[in-house]
């Protein structure tokens, strides 16, 4: 199931780490996210582990646990794991589908490659993340 490029763009700018970036900027990274297929039970994340990715769920279901706890449940246009892009900081849950699951990913490795060369979305990332922070109550 390929995505239109559309799709992937609207998917994309609903992240709040993407949110400063133009439309190239945002066909830029839509060019660097990988389309892969998971099957059900299938763990994308695991609590305590390094995040090497970023997953916006394009079709399916994944639950989201802390220990034994269920948080909540992701689906069509839920995404998790961009701050994994920036830091290198542990995965705070565990994510495992729940159905077959059709979802973009990023790679910290793809991700750091592109703003290397993209001096500007680098900085419109950085200050989303500045927000994003800023919005955080210490």
């Amino acid at each position: 199931m390929a995505l239109r490029k559309n799709v992937k763009l609207e998917l994309l700018k609903r992240v709040p780490l993407f949110s400063q970036c133009t439309r190239p900027q945002l066909q830029e990274i839509a060019g660097i996210a990988d389309e892969i297929d998971f099957r059900e039970g299938k763990q994308l994340a695991r609590e305590g582990s390094a995040g090497r990715e970023f997953f916006v769920i394009v079709e399916g279901t994944a639950e989201v646990t802390k220990g034994r706890r269920k948080l909540r449940t992701l689906s069509d246009g839920d995404f998790f794991g961009e701050i994994s892009l920036i830091t290198k900081l542990p995965r705070t849950a565990t994510v495992t589908t729940v159905s077959p699951t059709h979802a973009l990913v990023i790679t910290e490795r793809s991700f750091r490659r592109m703003l290397d060369r993209s001096p500007r979305i680098r900085l419109n990332v950085l200050e989303a993340l500045g927000e994003r922070l800023g919005a955080t109550e210490l």
